[in-house]
């Protein structure tokens, strides 16, 4: 057992060297811990595929859940539409097209072909990530967001294609349209209702208190997982969705969930790749070898294209945009950790489909990942202005750094350099945003109207949680349509802000209070305790 315990800390180890060695160069992790697990399989024998399908469906589950919790739909929403379809249609058309390549070129039957097709359809999300944040790569034209959105959301669909054609070729008597509808629409039905279950019990019970949040919300995200597969739902989808809408809510211990989950993914990664290469066999690996650098090269260069020039151009891309979105579809886990399902359902199968697609993911990541940062030079999409790293909702969430933002439309403002902005506590002056364009502010920027100001200093959470109210100004409410100062609010209560058609008002005495605002306001909290002893009593 030491033994055993011993290999693994070692090998977590090189693993961390490997992380470093491929963010200074820009080779996607993901290789060389294929790498490694390969050289690993040497020393140690492991042939379980059984495990291993096990195995990677929770690594998966972990990966897509904190793939979508760390998406931000404000940076998300401009190329919210291009990367639906690209993670839709875009992965239909790259498998169905690969399956005609492997049916006609390679020589696979017809259905073995659809289903190599849809098993290396889906892009990796881990690597892409990987490369795009290892040399910093920000790309134009809201690129870099739409690459990981798509790429952390077609898992789902290569998902659903790999199983209609598996339950075809396994001549299983199943309804394909019921199938889709299924695996789609219980995924977005659990995710939405396993959202609104997990925003009750967190409003109701605080989880924080007891250190116990981060593990309220990682079972509910198993959950969502979990019971959509048992209903023969998209769990993958499910979870992902449930990650994007809880990931775009603020709640107390939000940074802790966000400080686990990046261990954990990265751990789950790691051993996931590892364990891979664990199963490879390096004859066959080569054997196989050959093919993969031509199914690669064909889908970098006529099935992805095809896809990407085919939905792109609705949006207004550039042609070298698209170049860039054609040479950033690699392939990784997703596709192995399918091939892995494929071999234990027990389908009789004219070729290895593990050692194939492994093949493909190798290539892939050596090609595409390593030559991607010159691609992007050579066609010169990347944004020198910006940076890919860390974004304001990076520090938000992972440090106690908080920014608020307001647009100038007061004629004081207008005109004003930075410097003598009156900041009389510990804020800075954050960015500009000016005609949707980013500015890093120095003392002499000049302030115009319309600017939007960007704020910065330390946030404050609430060691309660509880004294912050909010709530919706109905018909007939009594401070409809009525001023704030003419409400009859105690000294000890305070209306923060309103949110009115999605915009925030700081609101003061003239404010008036119009049906529909959303209205946030504290009160002192001896007087809310006392008050609610009071009802106790009763």
């Amino acid at each position: 057992m030491n033994e055993i315990l011993l290999f693994i800390a070692v090998s977590f180890i090189l693993a961390l060297f490997a992380i470093r060695f491929s963010h200074r160069y820009g080779i996607p992790s993901l290789l060389l811990f294929f790498i490694l697990g390969i050289g690993a399989g040497y020393i140690i024998d492991f042939h379980n595929f059984d495990f291993m399908e096990h195995y990677a469906s929770f690594a998966l589950f972990i990966i897509m859940f904190y793939g979508g919790y760390g998406t931000k739909l404000a940076m998300g929403l401009p190329v919210l539409k291009p990367a639906i379809l690209l993670s839709s249609l875009g992965v239909v058309i790259t498998a169905l097209i690969t399956g005609l390549f492997a049916h006609y070129v390679l020589g696979f039957s017809m259905v073995e072909s659809m289903l190599f097709g849809s098993v290396i359809g889906s892009t990796d999300y881990a690597s892409v990530s990987s490369v795009l944040q290892s040399k910093n790569l920000n790309l134009k034209n809201n690129s870099a967001p739409l690459l990981e959105l798509e790429s952390g959301s077609n898992d789902p669909t290569a998902y659903t294609m790999t199983m209609i054609f598996l339950s075809i070729l396994l001549g299983s008597d199943i309804s394909i349209p019921l199938l889709v509808v299924k695996q789609i629409g219980l995924a977005l039905l659990f995710g939405y209702v396993m959202t609104q279950i997990f925003f009750i019990i967190v409003e109701r019970v605080n989880f924080q208190k007891e250190g116990l949040f981060t593990i309220f919300v990682f079972t509910m995200a198993l959950g969502t997982y979990a019971l959509t597969g048992v209903l023969n739902g998209n769990g993958y989808l499910a979870v992902y969705l449930f990650g994007i809408l809880i990931g775009n809510r603020e709640y107390m211990g939000k940074r802790e969930v966000v400080f686990f989950f990046d261990g954990l993914t990265e751990i789950m990664q790691i051993s996931l790749f590892f364990l891979i290469g664990f199963l490879s066999d390096i004859t066959k690996l080569i054997q196989w070898l050959p093919l993969g650098v031509g199914v690669m090269a064909f889908m970098l260069f006529v099935a992805r294209p095809i896809a990407v020039f085919g939905v792109m151009p609705f949006f207004k891309s550039t042609f070298k945009q698209n170049i860039v979105l054609c040479w950033s579809g690699l392939r990784g886990a997703a596709a192995i950790a399918f091939a892995i399902m494929v071999v234990n359902s027990g389908a009789n199968l004219e070729g290895d489909i593990f050692h194939a697609v492994f093949a493909v993911c190798i290539v892939s990541s050596l090609i595409q990942g390593s030559l991607l940062p010159w691609v992007v030079k050579k066609t010169d999409m990347l944004n020198p202005d910006d940076t890919v790293l860390k974004t304001f909702n990076y520090y938000q969430d992972r440090s106690p750094i908080g920014f608020l933002e307001t647009k100038v439309f007061d004629e004081d403002l207008i005109g004003l350099p930075v410097k003598d902005l009156n900041l009389t506590f510990d804020f800075i002056v954050a960015k500009l945003v000016r005609d949707g364009k980013t500015i890093v502010p120095h003392g002499e920027t000049i302030l115009e109207k319309g600017d939007i100001v960007v704020i910065g200093g330390k946030s404050h959470f609430d060691e309660v949680g509880r004294n912050l109210q909010e709530f919706t100004i109905r018909e007939h409410h009594p401070w409809a349509s009525k001023r704030i100062m003419d409400l009859d609010l105690k000294p000890s209560e305070l209306i923060l802000m309103l949110e009115r058609d999605n915009n925030i008002l700081v609101p003061s005495g003239q404010t008036v209070v119009c049906v529909g605002d959303k209205i946030v306001y504290t009160e002192d909290r001896r007087e809310l305790f006392e008050r609610r002893e009071r009802r106790r009593r009763r």
